[in-house]
């Protein structure tokens, strides 16, 4: 969990600013930077975790792996089963998890460009769905609050 402190006098949404003091401002301001660093940091953990993770069954099921692969993909045992437990083959249906998430979504890009420059030196083009990009995008926002939480005053 990402625990912060409650903070209503760094936005004037939030507070009666013609009452703040700057220390009190300057106070607040630094907190919530410190809070955006710690909501960064499990975003990168999650993606460490991504790398560490990335296309793992390319060592734990090697032979199935490479007996379609030789066989010109007629046979797809390993690559159906491989979309189901990576999440970042978000270009196809089957491949998009129901919480994909912003990192679902870079961890695509990163091995698109990747494997594209270094096969053949070019990247095709990528196009997500839409709804898929909004849905990791909201689905993003809901793990961070759900991680995230706030000690009042006092605590």
């Amino acid at each position: 969990m990402i625990k912060i402190k409650q903070s209503k006098t760094a936005d004037s949404r939030t507070c009666d600013f013609s009452k703040i003091e700057k220390e009190t401002l300057l106070a607040s301001s630094k907190q919530h930077i410190m809070d955006v660093g710690k909501g960064m940091t499990f975003f990168i953990d999650m993606m460490e975790d991504a790398v560490n993770k990335h296309d793992h069954d390319k060592f734990s099921n090697i032979d199935q792996f490479y007996s379609d692969f030789v066989g010109g993909w007629k046979e797809t045992t390993w690559f159906d089963n491989h979309v189901k437990v990576n999440r970042h083959h978000l270009l196809i249906p089957e491949g998009v998890p129901k919480d994909v998430n912003l990192i679902d979504v870079l961890e695509m890009i990163v091995d698109c460009v990747m494997a594209g420059m270094g096969r053949s030196g070019k990247v095709y083009d990528l196009d997500i769905d839409q709804d898929v990009l909004m849905k990791a995008f909201h689905n993003t926002v809901k793990l961070l609050k759900s991680e995230v939480v706030v000690e009042k005053d006092g605590e």
